[in-house]
């Protein structure tokens, strides 16, 4: 059987999955009827080897021995693309195993997408690695590693510790300061950095201290058991913090750590377009969306939009799922990718007969496990909870929800444990917006929903519990970017919605909505037009006119923030109407003609203004004439100034300077004075 370019192969796995063939293979839409292998990895063997020597491409309905056939498919065709997926514990084995056949055709119809490959970046670690602890046990690491690494031990207190008989690594004491940095790339400032002192004898005694030395370094062992020195600390590559109390994570760090020298590749996770970014306009700020959610500090303020680095950026995908206009994208896979299969998973479960489908989101590690100790141990799956693998469950948004639900599910509920403690502000936000606009629409609340448990009995119970209410399903291309196709979406599910309603109000914060505009205060100074990254606001280039698109709105409020006359506020909805889809006209007026030349050069409203602050209340405008000038244009309003003779430039006659002859002069004229007076009053 064909799907796509890529044969595939399935295995009942000894009888235990219940696997009609012909009916597989019309549920696939191949229409031939595929060989049910029985022990596809034992006894059949030989029909994977032929099937890879041919050199088409591969899918194989097995996960749990994927390594044994790489290993042949290295040796027998090593360029033949081969793919796994899991059909046995995430459909066959379940209390519904029988009834599983569309959900089994859905899942290999899913698997034979191809997936675009994703960009990477080198990380270059040297082996030079500081153990940074309290007591013996780190310079007793720290020893053990020297035996791969370059180890630097730092104490953060040296009281009646013995000095170790060898020193084959290097030991200090000092408080870290700060740390920043990523594997083969830390700086650390540290406080009361001093050297251990050869001589010391009974106890390690140290050198003076000093402060705010500076150190780099590939790799860190903490065994502090204090507070981490990096935000999500569990993701930063790297920095290892098991328990100094447990003796096997200590050690599981140590052989983790030996091996982490040499070059990395590590994906880029996400995909940025700083032009599309709202964060900022003219320093001041928009949109955060990310920079609140990202755990790791990754994402900071630069300029007019932020910036990821990915060496720290840990691959949450919280900023793709919280950032309104895709400046932000996961790309491990695409979006688009994401949505293709989805797309194909709920359509091809559709067509083979399933009926009511809910999505279950998980990552490949907590995720997996718990599936397959659903199915090992308990029910498994039910036969309508499709398993739907994300690199991460965090990277979901808004989007994939209302996709999903106008796919025709009924439910979709996103599966989290303890790593992503820290890490599940952006899916909350997300998964509350949902739930607005999905009960607003009188789909009910609970739609999507978090299962937060580590006990595989409790996610069954939820799931087995789930109702099977149905959603009307629409099987349109998840064409354009994020915000196009979760209208799409939307635009379907009010369309068949219980109780539609034009307008849905939304939450504060909600990346959808629009403009309020005061327009008696307004004077069409459009600063907010200037301001607005995504074009939702915008001039006339014949009139004064502002114009708003709210279908590009989202509500990153630079415009509110820049309006110098305080007319604009956000109003977060989602309008159905067809008006909604254009931009329509907020307000407009005729230009004001200069009173001189008659050419239009402002907006009424913007001219009576200034007129009412400043005639007759500023020197400048003192007088009526002066006054006028504030109607003028700016070629009429210099031409004014000099025709009334009141030259503004103009300074007078220049000063004569002093002399001495002038002060001789004045001199011999006030004695002659003098004596003048003298001579009168004797006359008298």
């Amino acid at each position: 059987m064909k799907i796509g370019d890529r044969t595939v192969l399935v295995c009942d796995c000894a009888h235990s999955i219940a696997l009609d063939g012909a009916a597989l293979g019309k549920a696939c839409g191949d229409g031939s009827a595929p060989t049910v292998h029985t022990q596809l990895c034992r006894a059949q063997l030989d029909r994977f080897e032929a099937a890879v020597a041919s050199g088409q491409p591969l899918l194989v309905a097995c996960t749990q021995e994927a390594p044994l056939f790489s290993e042949i498919a290295a040796e027998v065709a090593p360029d033949t693309s081969l793919t796994f997926t899991n059909i046995r514990e995430r459909a066959g084995w379940s209390d519904e195993g029988e009834l599983a056949l569309p959900k089994i055709a859905a899942l290999l119809a899913e698997a034979a997408l191809p997936i675009p490959p994703t960009g990477a970046l080198t990380l270059t670690s040297q082996g030079t690695c500081l153990v940074y602890g309290n007591d013996e046990r780190a310079i007793e690491a720290g020893r053990e590693l020297a035996k791969h690494l370059d180890v630097t031990v730092l104490l953060t207190s040296a009281k009646d510790i013995a000095p170790p008989p060898v020193m084959d690594a290097a030991i200090f004491r000092g408080r870290i300061r700060t740390a920043r940095g990523w594997v083969g790339a830390f700086e650390i400032v540290v406080d009361d950095y001093a050297p251990a002192l050869p001589s010391s004898r009974g106890a390690l005694g140290f050198e003076p201290a000093r402060q705010g030395a500076s150190a780099r370094c590939d790799l860190i062992l903490d065994l502090t058991g204090g507070t981490p020195l990096f935000p999500d600390h569990k993701r930063r590559d790297g920095y290892l913090r098991p328990d100094p109390n447990s003796p096997a994570q200590v050690a599981k760090a140590l052989l983790e750590l030996a091996d982490l020298v040499g070059e990395f590749e590590k994906p880029r996770f996400v995909d940025f377009k700083a032009d599309l970014c709202a964060h900022s306009r003219s320093r001041k700020t928009g949109c955060t969306r990310c920079l609140d959610v990202c755990p790791t500090g990754a994402i900071t303020p630069n300029g007019d939009h932020v910036a990821i680095d990915p060496h720290v950026c840990a691959g949450c995908g919280s900023c793709a799922a919280v950032c309104p206009t895709g400046a932000a994208t996961y790309a491990l896979p695409p979006a688009a990718t994401v949505y293709e299969r989805l797309r194909t998973l709920l359509g091809t479960y559709r067509k083979a007969g399933g009926e009511a489908p809910a999505l279950l989101i998980h990552d490949p590690r907590h995720g997996d496990a718990l599936v397959g100790m659903m199915a090992r141990h308990g029910r498994g799956l039910p036969a309508r909870v499709l398993p739907f693998a994300l690199n991460e469950v965090t990277q979901v948004g808004f989007d994939l929800f209302a996709l999903a639900l106008a796919y025709g599910c009924t439910h979709v509920r996103v599966l989290t444990g303890s790593e992503n403690d820290g890490e599940t502000a952006g899916l909350a936000n997300q998964i509350g917006l949902a739930e607005a606009a999905f009960s607003g629409l009188g789909y009910g609340s609970g739609r999507v929903a978090v299962i937060d448990a580590a006990d595989p009995d409790m996610v069954a119970d939820e799931l087995w519990n789930l109702p099977a209410d149905t959603v009307e399903a629409g099987m349109f291309l998840p064409m354009g970017p994020k915000r196009t196709v979760t209208m799409l979406a939307l635009r379907h599910l009010h369309k068949v919605a219980p109780t539609p309603v034009e307008v849905l109000p939304l939450p504060p914060g909600a990346p959808f909505g629009r403009v309020s505009v005061d327009v008696a205060g307004c004077t069409l100074c459009l600063s907010c037009v200037g301001a607005c990254p995504t074009g939702a606001l915008l001039d006339n280039a014949d009139k004064p006119m502002l114009s708003f698109a709210q279908d590009a709105c989202v509500q990153c409020g630079l415009c509110k923030t820049t309006c110098p006359e305080k007319v604009i506020s956000l109003v977060p909805e989602i309008d159905f109407r067809d008006q909604a889809r254009g931009a329509t006209v907020v307000k407009e007026e005729e230009p004001f003609c200069c009173v001189s030349c008659g050419k239009p050069f402002a907006t009424k409203s913007s001219i009576e203004k200034i007129v009412t602050t400043l005639a007759g209340k500023h020197w400048m405008f003192a007088t009526p004439e002066a006054a006028n000038r504030i109607r003028m244009c700016e070629d009429c309003r210099v031409r004014d100034q000099f025709e009334r003779g009141n030259e503004p430039f103009s300074l007078g006659r220049p000063p004569v300077p002093r002399t001495t002859d002038d002060d001789l002069r004045e001199r011999e004229e006030a004695e002659r004075e003098a004596q003048l007076a003298a001579v009168r009053q004797k006359l008298m």
